[in-house]
């Protein structure tokens, strides 16, 4: 007597728990770096809008009047902008963030919901160079922000140009 039974085999069920291993485990991957990602995305929106802020208080002093053309650079180059790396602190009188009065103005806070954050493991360095061939009438400033996420240290950098002309 013959048996017409189908069904599967066992090197078949093994092959097919394999292939549905291995799809779980990429899956779990993926959902674990979505989780890292989501995580730091508040550093990231927070140091975006503090390097935005560096680079629009230069362009508005620079458009008001409130700086000569020679005061936008770092203080080792005759300007008003501190150099390396300097505390994230409010602006201070002038208005201009990464100038020697903002140490009086204390550090930086953020608002996210429910909390407040000081900023104080985040610095920012803003840099400010000729652009070569062009007679001083162009600068490249290159804001770094620097901060820990945990047991990371990263950095953003924006770079941008100004020139002497409002």
């Amino acid at each position: 007597m013959m048996s017409n039974q189908k069904g599967f085999s066992l090197a078949e069920t093994v092959i097919a728990l394999g292939v549905m291993t291995t799809g779980i485990i990429g899956a779990a991957g993926v959902l674990v770096t979505g989780m890292q990602k989501l995580s730091s995305s508040p550093a990231d929106v927070i140091v975006t809008q503090k390097a935005t802020q560096a680079v629009e208080s230069v362009f508005a002093a620079r458009d008001s009047k409130l700086l000569t053309w020679a005061q936008i650079n770092n203080v080792s180059k005759g300007g008003v902008f501190l150099d390396g790396p300097q505390p994230l602190n409010l602006p201070g009188v002038d208005g201009l963030v990464g100038t020697a009065d903002d140490a009086a103005a204390g550090i930086e806070y953020t608002d996210l919901p429910n909390q407040e954050i000081a900023l104080t493991s985040y610095t920012r360095q803003i840099a400010i160079t000729d652009v070569a061939n062009e007679n001083g009438m162009l600068r490249q400033i290159v804001v770094t922000i620097t901060f820990q996420d945990g047991p990371t240290k990263r950095s953003y950098t924006l770079t941008t140009y100004i020139s002497s002309y409002a």
